[in-house]
């Protein structure tokens, strides 16, 4: 006959993960676990989903395990859990994947003059298969790790289906005059060759400290004032960090309020005489207050190179008084086809930085663009051969080439020899692949030439923040774009409101990060100047005339009359077999929804015109957001999942920090502003996971953790665990690979031996687990507590589940574990499972035992699903996979809190008894001979309850309480960090006083938690609290003294003759049963003992003889040289001869 209970050779995580994985597949645990759950409560979850055309990493791995462990607790707590996978196939990362792998740039595609070029239909083709390269790696990663989520059904964002439902969602905003065109400046990153929205830009990263070159250019005056005409050429002063920009200088913006000087000094490259003219707050950031001149004498002569600058204030204005003065171009490169080059009004100048007055090139800034506008200021512009105004810069990041202009236009405004100075350069050397951060960029070239003609002042370096794009990591530019802009503005005091009815973990990120993000919400850039991606469902005519299509069968209506207009030959969803209505996934696959298909429709407009497809694409943010809907194919199909709440909003989503203002947002959004309604209830933002010290994963750097080589060498339990319970998962993670096999070790190691043991025991004695549990009353004390602890350790998991905190539930299911049941529970009741016969007392610990295991196999179950698996099917649970069971609910008639307060007392005077012998080395076999505890009258109380246990855990004869405060000298320590923060310069004084406090006054600090003094030289008396100071007690002779808290323990660490014989008695104990164990004797067998003469020997066999015979079942022991076993003492070696009886 088998044995009840499984009894393993050791402990293999890995194997575990394969043996269980293998097992699941057979019984079909995964889609059991939500089948068997029907009929029950929905728990609704969405599942970010991932681009498959990259690797997964370890931060996928802390994401998914969290969203597995809240899926499977949910499941056990009787909830039914839908988990649908998904794949983000459109967008920037599949795009840019791709023109790597051709070896093009965006500009080779559709475009025939190119060497490189590519059809659209060709790209597409190829993106579409390179977006699901790794998906087998994925699924690899996700079985390995545990991860129950339906791969074989998952939504894939490029699904017809799918973008229909985008397409329904982009109708109902534009129904609602929520999705407009605008040209405006936006954020454009050059070298993915798109704008980007708001919320691209804000991604973490994105902004970054750059040092760049700055310059303080002078703008010639055209009109000076009299005063500003007396001393040299007269000049505005305006700063920019972008160079690159000056050759699109249209106006300089002062602040109508603020304070401006007219300043005679010199030029400090030059010498020339200037008249300089800025903010008179920024006056000595470039004249240093020792070189004014203050009488009315003659400027003191300047010689260039000269470090102070003599200089002289000779007006001052308000700005209102300077609006309206004309300046010389600066770089009379383009003329502007209207009105330039004067001073402006604009409430955003600042005088933070630079001279006080802004450089205004209105194509490269939004509030360029709008002050410009609005005082009537044109921006510098150039016509390209298509007769298209453009900005001086090109899509690519580069001033335009002449010979790529209208001929008219370079006649007439363009100065040939300035503008090729710089045509075809890159404005910055990150866009140009020939070019490093070593080489000479535009902005210094500029700046060299502006200097060369005596039009600056000043050129620096300077460090500032500067956006990059979240997928190529290169600059930005604010460019000019016809784009569509979701109005999200107008709903973002709504989408706050709402944002206060999430439970955001943390809640910090949903009032901070989110929050103010919110709070100050631009309009939604929604077009991409792309080609992989969901296009964008609105045909114009030149007229202007609009249509917004929101589904397939409305766009094939639309077409039919197309045709019939004859814009059309045919209807190209009907040649290819596509009927309108029929919702099979055969259907839809008859066609496609990208381009270039849909940019060959031409539909016909109301008054009879041509309408021709926008030609952008939708932000793919735009599709992740609308996963909800669409991955249903709402509303098309699934009315009831969406509109009856049956399916949203998600009761939990899970995904990194950097999709706070990315998927996040969008779901948020789209749930707002179409639905009235949040998108999700709960959330877990995690943080980063870094390397082990705290660096941010790189390839480039080495020293990515591959997470398929960390699942195979420690198992997939031992680092979801590590990774959940380390830190919060919205703190930052340093995974260190230490701290995986140190849990592998320290908590899978000690469950497994604590099962191992009662396994081998269990199986000893043929025990059987009641059906029937054995009443509380007939356990005894030790019994209680465990199971008293137990349930507590059920209600305080639950509640921390339920709050979505797995780092807590964690970490109490590890203490429990290590400290509560192994430590001390199993090792204190070893003796109880030794017995010959199955007393009531001995099953008991069977029964006991047995239901903490069983109990924390299912506790465990959500956090290491594999091993809680095991350990369950090992200890015979009812059903096919802990899985399938249900969540432990608390018994409250089983909780004393009480009896657990007494007990924790007992392990907290154990510990710290224990590192007190640990402090002079002395074993814990070692007896000695008394602990001294000053107890409070409630301490006391609970330390009389358990002083045997705590006598025999830490091996001494006598346990006193003293009282009085002669016993035991204490001192107190300030705790500077905080208290320095609550007294400030008043600390020195408290410290002072708290140094000084008297034996009765530590004495009430510790029983009342608090403490009123009065510090040296102050008559306002002060609080100070126990948690902002730590209290120690001094040694005493022979004594070792501890402090926990307002806990205090004295350990009498002299030994005396017998305490040394006994203790000697101990280890000839500890070395006998180590010989039965190596030999194979049975845990039963009796035995002789042969010790080799030895006096300390001698000396602890005539004095604890008997007490050795007992302890290892010796019918007699002999002193007598023997070829036995050699074993160490500490200070000798000795044979040891032992045969069975």
């Amino acid at each position: 006959m088998g044995k009840r209970f499984a009894e393993h050779n050791g402990l293999n995580l890995t194997q575990v993960n394969n043996d269980i994985l293998q097992l699941w597949k057979e019984n079909n645990v995964f889609l059991r676990s939500i089948d068997e759950r029907e009929g029950c409560p929905q728990f609704v979850f969405f599942e970010g989903p991932p681009s498959a055309n990259g690797h997964p990493g370890i931060h996928h791995v802390l994401a998914r395990s969290i969203k597995d462990t809240f899926n499977r607790y949910k499941t056990m707590k009787g909830y039914q859990v839908h988990r649908k996978a998904g794949w983000d196939t459109h967008g920037l990362p599949v795009e840019l994947g791709v023109e790597k792998e051709l070896g093009i740039t965006k500009a080779d595609i559709d475009n025939t003059e190119s060497e490189r070029y590519i059809s659209t239909e060709d790209y597409n083709r190829k993106c579409r298969e390179n977006v699901m390269m790794y998906t087998a790696e994925w699924r690899e990663l996700t079985e390995k790790m545990g991860y129950f989520v339906d791969l074989d059904h998952p939504y894939i964002t490029y699904d017809n289906k799918y973008i229909e439902t985008l397409w329904w969602l982009l109708k109902q905003f534009y129904q609602k005059g929520l999705l407009y065109k605008g040209y405006t400046i936006q954020p454009y990153s050059p070298a993915a060759g798109t704008g980007l929205s708001s919320h691209e830009l804000n991604q973490p990263g994105c902004y970054r400290d750059v040092k760049d070159t700055t310059c303080t250019a002078q703008f010639k005056m055209k009109t000076p004032k009299p005063e500003m005409a007396e001393w040299g050429t007269p000049y505005f002063l305006a700063w920019t960090t972008t160079p690159w920009t000056l050759a699109a200088n249209s106006a300089l913006c002062v602040g109508p309020k603020i304070d401006y000087v007219a300043v005679q000094t010199y030029n400090p490259y030059t010498a020339d005489k200037v008249t300089l003219v800025l903010a008179e707050a920024r006056l000595n950031a470039y004249l240093p207050a020792e070189g004014a001149i203050t009488d009315g004498g003659e400027l003191p002569e300047y010689k260039k190179g000269e470090k102070l600058i003599p200089y002289r204030v000779v007006a001052r204005y308000k700005g209102t008084d300077l609006v309206g003065m004309e300046y010389e171009q600066l770089m009379p490169a383009i003329k502007p086809m209207g009105d330039a080059f004067r001073v402006i009004p604009g409430d955003y100048v600042t005088t933070e930085d630079g001279a006080g007055i802004v450089h205004i090139a209105p194509n490269f800034g939004a509030d360029d663009a709008f002050v410009a506008k609005k005082a009537g200021i044109c921006p510098i512009v150039l016509i390209d051969k298509k007769g298209a105004e453009r900005p001086v810069v090109d899509l690519q990041g580069k001033y335009y080439l002449v010979e790529d202009l209208d001929a008219d236009f370079v006649k007439n405004y363009v100065n040939v020899e300035e503008w090729n100075k710089f045509a075809g350069r890159y404005v910055k050397n990150a866009y140009d692949d020939t070019l490093t951060d070593k080489d000479e960029t535009l902005d210094i070239s500029i700046c060299m030439d502006l200097k060369a003609q005596n039009k600056v002042f000043k050129i620096e370096k300077h460090v500032h923040n500067y956006p990059h794009c979240w997928r190529t990591d290169k600059p930005v530019l604010y460019y000019p774009l016809d784009s569509w802009f979701i109005k999200s503005s107008a709903c973002k005091e709504r989408m706050s409101e709402l944002n206060k009815t999430i439970n955001w973990q943390p809640e910090s990120t949903g009032t901070g990060r989110f929050g103010n993000w919110l709070d100050n919400l631009n309009d939604w850039n929604l077009s991409r100047s792309r080609f992989w991606g969901t296009p964008l469902p609105i045909w114009r005519s030149e007229d202007g005339e609009e249509m917004c299509i929101g589904s397939v069968e409305e766009l094939y209506n639309e077409i039919e009359k197309a045709v019939k207009a004859g814009f059309m030959t045919s209807n190209p969803l009907k040649d290819n077999g596509f009927v309108p209505g029929e919702m099979s996934q055969e259907n839809y696959d008859k066609i496609d929804l990208h381009r270039p298909y849909v940019d060959y429709i031409v539909l016909v407009s109301e008054s009879g015109k041509a309408m021709k497809r926008e030609s952008d694409l939708i932000d793919v943010w735009f599709d992740s957001g609308s996963m909800p809907y669409a991955q249903i194919h709402y509303p098309f199909e699934n009315r009831d999942a969406i509109d009856k709440n049956k399916a949203f909003p998600a009761d939990f989503i899970n995904e990194g920090v950097d999709q706070t203002r990315g998927w996040f947002f969008t779901l948020h959004a789209i749930a707002t502003m179409i639905f009235d309604s949040v998108a999700f209830k709960n959330v877990i933002s995690s943080g980063l996971v870094l390397d082990a010290k705290g660096n941010k994963m790189s390839k480039h750097v080495g020293n990515v953790v591959n997470p398929f080589e960390m699942i195979e060498k420690y198992g997939s339990d031992a680092v979801r665990l590590y990774m959940m319970t380390n830190s919060e998962p919205w703190d930052n993670l340093k995974f260190d690979p230490e701290g995986v096999d140190e849990i592998r070790r320290k908590f899978f190691g000690t469950l497994y031996n604590t099962y191992s043991f009662f396994a081998l025991y269990a199986n000893v004695d043929g025990f059987v687990p009641s059906a029937v549990a054995q009443q509380q009353t007939e356990r005894p004390e030790i019994d209680h507590w465990i199971l008293s602890s137990l349930n507590t350790l059920i209600k305080k998991v639950t509640v921390e589940l339920d709050n979505y905190d797995p780092t807590r539930a964690g970490r109490l299911i590890d203490t429990f574990v290590n400290d509560d049941l192994s430590n001390w529970y199993v090792r204190l009741n070893r003796k109880r499972f030794w017995g010959k016969e199955m007393s009531d007392d001995k099953r008991s610990a069977y029964e006991t035992l047995y239901t903490c295991l069983l109990t924390i196999s299912k506790l465990l179950a959500p956090f290491a699903p594999f091993y809680a698996d095991q350990l369950y099917r090992d200890l015979g649970g009812e059903k096919d996979s802990v899985h399938l069971d249900t969540f432990p609910v608390a018994d409250e008639s089983l909780i004393d809190a009480d009896l657990e307060a007494r007990m924790e007392m007992a392990q907290k005077i154990t510990s710290m008894v224990l590192a007190l012998r640990r402090k002079v080395n002395i074993k814990v076999r070692q007896p000695l001979q008394s602990i001294m505890v000053p107890a409070t009258e409630e301490q006391k109380r609970h330390i009389e309850a358990v002083k045997d246990l705590i006598m025999n855990e830490v091996n001494v004869k006598e346990l006193k309480f003293v009282e009085g405060a002669g016993i035991l000298v204490k001192k107190v320590k300030c705790n500077f960090r905080t208290m320095g923060k609550k007294f400030g310069k008043m600390m020195k004084a408290v410290a002072a006083a708290v140094d000084a406090l008297s034996q009765e006054q530590i004495a009430e600090l510790e029983a009342n938690g608090k403490l009123s003094i009065v510090p040296i030289d102050t008559i306002v008396p002060i609080e100070i609290l126990t948690e902002d100071v730590e209290i120690i007690s001094e040694d005493i002779p022979g004594w070792l003294v501890s402090n926990e808290g307002s806990l205090t323990v004295a350990l009498e660490v002299e030994l005396t003759e017998d305490l040394k014989q006994e203790g000697m008695a101990r280890e000839i104990i500890n070395r006998v049963q180590n010989i039965r164990k190596d030999s194979g004797l049975e845990i039963t067998d009796r035995i002789h003992i042969t010790l080799a003469p030895n006096e300390e020997i001698q000396k602890a066999v005539v004095g604890y003889g008997d007490y050795i015979k007992t302890q290892v079942l010796a019918d007699d022991i002999t002193i007598a040289p023997n070829d036995g076993v050699e074993v160490e003492f500490d200070d000798f070696k000795l044979n040891i001869h032992v045969t069975k009886s």
